[in-house]
Order: C-alpha cells, then sequence, then structure tokens
C-alpha cells in the first residue's frame, strides 16, 4: 500500500489538516512545539507541519509507511517510530499528538480505541492537545457501506469494494490495484478493516482516559457540529 498511497491520496485534504492544526494549537496550547503525529502513514502532514516549524515525530505501524516518508526529505530533523498507537513507549512530554485520516476507525475493539486513548495521553505535557478524526457513522452507512469505487490511471488503477463487516457500523476493503510500471502492470490486493463509532461513545472514552473533549467539529468546520461526513475531536489533557 505504501507504493501507491501517495497517488491514492493527491485530493486528500492536506492544507485543511495542517490549518486545523495550527488553529487548535494556538486556542488550547500556544507555546505548543512538539508534534507526535500517530498513524503518519508516508509523512505527508508530517513534513508540512515540519516545514511550518513544528518539531515532528511521525509513528506508523507499517515500516514500509515510514520509509516512504523518511525518503521524501531525509535530511529533514524529524524523528521516524514504528510503533502500536495502542502501546506507545519511550514518548512523553509532547504539546500535541495528532491522528489524521481516520486512523482510529482502523481499532475495530472497543478496547483497543480506549488503549490508544490512555497511551496517548502518557505522551502528552500537562495542558497538550490531542487532535483526530474519525469517519462519521452517517457517512459509513450511506456513502461507504456498500459502495464500489474505480479509477484508471495511466500508472494506476484500482477497484475498491468497501463492504458492510460483521460488527455494526464496521468496513471491509477489498482493493486491488494494478501498478504501471516499464509497459507492464503488475497486479497487488490488500484487506483494511475499519469500524465507525459514535461520537458520545468516544467522548466517553476519552473521559475515561482523563482527557477534556473541548469540541467535536465536522469537516474543517470552525464551530462544533456532528453533521458531515467526518468528525474531528479536540481533547486537551488537564
Amino acid at each position: 500500500m505504501a507504493r501507491v498511497y501517495d497517488l491514492l491520496m493527491q485530493d486528500a485534504p492536506y492544507e485543511q489538516w495542517v490549518r486545523f492544526t495550527k488553529l487548535m494549537l494556538q486556542q488550547y496550547h500556544s507555546e505548543g512545539q512538539r508534534i507526535l503525529d500517530v498513524g503518519c502513514g508516508t509523512g505527508e502532514i508530517t513534513h508540512r507541519l515540519h516545514q511550518e516549524g513544528f518539531q515532528m515525530t511521525g509513528i506508523d505501524l507499517s515500516s514500509d509507511m515510514l520509509t516512504v516518508a523518511q525518503q521524501k526529505d531525509p535530511q529533514a530533523a524529524i524523528e521516524w517510530i514504528q510503533q502500536d498507537m495502542t502501546t506507545l513507549e519511550g514518548l512523553s512530554e509532547y504539546d500535541c499528538v495528532i491522528s489524521y485520516c481516520d486512523v482510529v476507525n482502523y481499532l475495530t475493539d472497543d478496547q483497543k480505541v480506549q488503549q490508544a486513548f490512555h497511551s496517548i495521553y502518557q505522551a502528552l505535557t500537562h495542558g497538550g492537545v490531542f487532535l483526530f478524526d474519525v469517519h462519521s457513522i452517517d457517512h459509513i452507512r450511506n456513502d461507504l457501506s456498500g459502495a464500489t469505487f474505480a479509477e484508471v490511471r495511466d500508472d494506476l488503477s484500482f477497484i475498491w469494494f468497501c463492504d458492510p463487516g460483521e460488527l455494526e457500523n464496521s468496513l471491509v476493503h477489498d482493493l486491488t490495484f494494478f501498478v504501471g510500471n516499464d509497459g507492464k502492470y503488475h497486479r497487488f490486493d490488500e484487506i483494511h478493516e475499519q469500524r465507525g463509532y459514535d461520537h458520545i461513545v468516544l467522548n466517553a472514552w476519552l473521559t475515561q482516559s482523563r482527557f477534556k473533549v473541548q469540541g467535536v467539529f465536522s469537516d474543517f468546520r470552525e464551530t462544533p457540529s456532528t453533521d458531515g461526513e467526518r468528525w474531528l475531536f479536540v481533547c486537551t489533557k488537564e
């Protein structure tokens, strides 16, 4: 997936994630400089925030993703670490933790989500900010579950079946890629699983982890809302 991730994500709202991060830091932790990017993937957001002057650390479960991230700018003073977000180790005193692009939805077990929240809480300094997003339940049910997506390009083609999973509000992404190279196309397949969680449930788990939920925002709006496709949570470590 790391080989084609950036091609698939060309239209992702990277600038909006960066802007949202800066806006929330200004509001809740204006002196914050150290940011931990949890589930950083190929590091696109990590690099952009580094270019804005922040001290960045990127973690991901995939070593392939981290290799691509590091190769984008080998001289950048960014620390890349392979870790599981549910059991972060040796990471502390961060001013901000971010986890964007529905990373939390890849935790398909209630306990894993709660473990991740607790682990992230421990990685933050007092007054630190935790920012993350998830698919809204309406988006999962009305737009994703049962849908099929396909695209044909010169260098990459794919077909993506997004089927309902066994658990409520869960998804099974069945992806087939054809990647062009030297006039030939190579096929590879991947299965990804995600699960949606109601914002009320997420609020409760965050509170149990001792976070204060400052607000839930939809689709980068600047006022709290739970309408829309993407919920963005703003939490602080009190």
